[in-house]
């Protein structure tokens, strides 16, 4: 099980926060100043940091700093800062992610995911690493995808994208949502990079279930997955 630390001064988002991750299986301690995280992270061992940037007295920014002296943890900065040269700063200082408030919280997850990932951290337990909507199971520790038990090759964008939108099979996930969580960059009104890759993700799900409907598409909006009435 995977140990995040929040550090949200906040203490409704802080507990919203927590009470989410809580719910997707990770361990969760709050911190609520720069001061108080450095304490924690002396203390325990965590496996990535969610750091809001506006903090009393030491600066999320600071806390970067400190913790880039020591440790390369994982970080997803937090902040409602949303202009191109706080984001760059902050991820040539070290920061893994950025994600800007108000923030949807199915992307934070997999945003989550995909940092923890690329840490080498195992984010769930083995029950938990199994995802599974109508014949389609995806294992998040063997990164496969099978349909009706015949194995789908996917892509990492295209894994990463089905998995966002089983994550939450009633939920329309607009192609700006998608784009930010799949690919990791700002939505530049890239909508034929989404389009093309529903398009081969359906395309191979239906090799394996030519007659089932998996992703529908929400004319628009974006997409979600066929939920049968």
């Amino acid at each position: 099980m995977s140990k995040i630390l929040i550090v949200e001064d906040d203490s409704d988002i802080g507990n919203m926060l927590k009470e989410l991750l809580t719910a997707q299986q990770y361990q969760v301690n709050n911190a609520y100043s720069g001061t108080e995280a450095l304490f924690w992270l002396e203390k325990e061992t965590f496996d990535l940091v969610l750091l809001d940037l506006m903090l009393p007295g030491m600066s999320g920014e600071e806390v970067l700093q400190s913790i880039r002296k020591h440790s390369d943890l994982a970080v997803i900065a937090i902040s409602a800062k949303d202009d191109k040269n706080t984001k760059l700063s902050l991820l040539k200082d070290g920061a893994d992610d950025y994600i800007t408030k108000p923030f949807d919280t199915d992307e934070l997850l997999v945003r989550i995911e995909v940092v923890l990932r690329r840490k080498g951290t195992k984010t769930k337990t083995a029950e938990s690493a199994i995802l599974q909507f109508k014949d389609i199971v995806l294992n998040d520790t063997e990164f496969t995808c099978t349909v009706n038990e015949t194995a789908i090759p996917l892509t990492k964008f295209e894994y990463n994208l089905l998995h966002l939108l089983m994550s939450n099979p009633k939920k329309v996930f607009t192609k700006n949502n998608i784009y930010e969580s799949v690919w990791e960059e700002d939505f530049m009104g890239e909508e034929n990079a989404v389009n093309v890759h529903i398009c081969n993700i359906r395309s191979k799900l239906a090799k394996g279930n030519p007659d089932q409907k998996y992703i529908q598409t929400v004319w628009g909006i974006g997409f979600k997955m066929q939920v049968e009435e």
